[in-house]
């Protein structure tokens, strides 16, 4: 187990570990591959959108909302068709209603009081306005793609984070679903880490790219870690 005692701040990832990303994912994409007459589970559907994805963002720095875009396109492009405007934005127009986890809301009320709290996530400044409004916590900073110009797995994210918050490493902890995107740069950085495995056991993995990282501590939801820092605490 960690000493979460040692502890003064908390970066969490959004979307994957307090926003139920796979979920708004599908909701977006489903309906147009159904337009279109497409038949793709939804396993295939999460691992063609990692993968397109994590390629268009390796490219270099554009705006979220583009990639989002390009990965429509992408879409349409292995399986067969073209996507109108509407149907390329889908899945960057729906982001800001993507629901929180059921767990998210009161976990960070309850580890705001202990800790400060922030955000480091692969998105426009923009779309996670929208995003905050719903997580109902003031944040103490918030670092995303737009400000520092690049996307997680690259380390200007996390030095950035290191940049904002006046504290040593050793009292930073990095809470994210996202082994590919942050646990393994913030462990190279020197954070330590918890991955919050969402997908409690299914198999492959998702809507993120295959990666062997290894976190600090595993748990399934921010309600277990919640538990995990305060045994008597309830959320």
């Amino acid at each position: 187990m960690l000493d979460f005692g040692r502890f003064e701040a908390l970066s969490f990832d959004c979307y994957g570990t307090l926003i139920d990303w796979e979920s708004g994912i599908l909701s977006a994409v489903r309906p147009v591959l159904a337009a279109h007459g497409k038949d793709l589970d939804d396993a295939g559907i999460l691992r063609l959108y990692a993968e397109l994805e994590s390629r268009i963002e390796s490219r270099g720095y554009e705006p979220y909302r583009t990639v989002l875009c390009r990965v429509m396109e992408g879409l349409g492009e292995r399986l067969g068709f073209v996507p109108d405007e509407a149907q390329r934005s889908s899945v960057a127009d729906s982001l800001g209603t993507w629901p929180p986890f059921p767990d998210t809301v009161r976990a960070l009320r309850f580890l705001k009081s202990r800790f400060r709290v922030g955000i480091l996530s692969n998105v426009d400044d923009d779309l996670f306005a929208a995003t905050a409004n719903q997580l109902e916590v003031d944040f103490d900073w918030v670092v995303t793609a737009e400000q520092v110009g690049d996307y997680k797995p690259s380390m200007r994210a996390f030095e950035a984070v290191l940049e904002r918050i006046p504290l040593p490493k050793g009292s930073i902890l990095h809470v994210a679903q996202s082994l590919y995107h942050d646990i393994g740069p913030a462990r190279e950085i020197g954070l330590a880490t918890v991955w919050i495995d969402r997908r409690r056991g299914e198999p492959g993995f998702g809507a993120t790219p295959e990666s062997r990282a290894e976190a600090d501590l595993t748990l399934p939801d921010l309600r277990s870690l919640v538990a995990a820092i305060d045994p008597s605490a309830t959320v």
